[in-house]
């Protein structure tokens, strides 16, 4: 297994017309990751996978327990109770709520069983460090309209560090340091005929300080408002941000 991130989808908010919501596979020295699983991310990883039942995955990280980032968790959770139900659990990293919403989906079916806790073993973000496979990971509190858990990633040889969705925050700084990639939220409010006003996510200068004040080798700009013009939004960081900029979409492979 190369070491490389595939990005299942780099929608923000809702699937734009031919994306998916937020989603990405990180693999490295043969352990897989996915962090996230926004809406319409679960097909394209059960294609990445070659397996119905998701095999394959050794560990799940969801930032946060907006529908645009775990969505498809439910699905991922369906193929796995009814494809693999007598398989190890899986180790999950998220806040409490993202649990708490996969419960409250699962259980329209009638009381809660335990199902999901025994395809999942939960593990609370933002939380002191964990060891996942090859990697360390490290988290903070990120400011959104829900807890959202940055994450950051570190191997001997590799930091990959990611933001869920996040406003401006001095601590972008910390996450992202020196990271091989740093995966950006640019949700890029800037372009919309009737900007928003609200801080709470990202626009092409604040993506862009982030990245610069971190230091990071790489940036991964995702989490577009559906219809923003991507290109442009990456031509705007790169004015602020001297470093590679990579634009997030569906099926895209960065090595690592």
């Amino acid at each position: 297994m190369d070491s490389r991130l595939v990005v299942l989808g780099s929608s923000g908010a809702w699937p734009g017309a031919g994306h998916a919501c937020s989603g990405y596979v990180l693999e490295h020295r043969g352990f897989r990751v996915v962090l996230d699983f926004g809406y319409g991310t679960v097909g394209p990883l059960l294609t990445l996978l070659d397996s119905h039942a998701g095999d394959g995955v050794d560990a799940v990280v969801v930032s946060h327990a907006h529908a645009d980032h775990m969505g498809d968790l439910h699905a991922f959770y369906r193929a796995r109770w009814f494809g693999a139900r007598t398989a190890p659990p899986i180790p999950a990293f998220a806040p409490p709520q993202v649990r708490d919403q996969l419960w409250a989906v699962e259980s329209i079916d009638g009381p809660d069983d335990g199902a999901i806790d025994r395809v999942f073993t939960w593990h609370k973000l933002p939380a002191a460090e964990y060891t996942v496979g090859p990697w360390r990971l490290e988290s903070a509190d990120l400011p959104h309209y829900v807890p959202n858990a940055g994450v950051r990633l570190v191997s001997d040889d590799l930091v990959v560090a990611y933001t869920g969705d996040t406003g401006p925050s001095p601590v972008l700084a910390e996450l992202g340091r020196d990271a091989d990639l740093f995966i950006v939220e640019c949700t890029d409010y800037t372009q919309l005929a009737e900007p928003k006003k609200e801080q709470l996510h990202l626009n092409a200068r604040t993506a862009a300080e982030a990245a610069r004040d971190a230091g990071a080798k790489r940036l991964l700009l995702t989490h577009f408002w559906p219809g923003v013009d991507r290109e442009r939004t990456a031509r705007d960081v790169a004015e602020i941000y001297d470093g590679e900029v990579l634009v997030a979409r569906e099926g895209l492979v960065v090595g690592l």
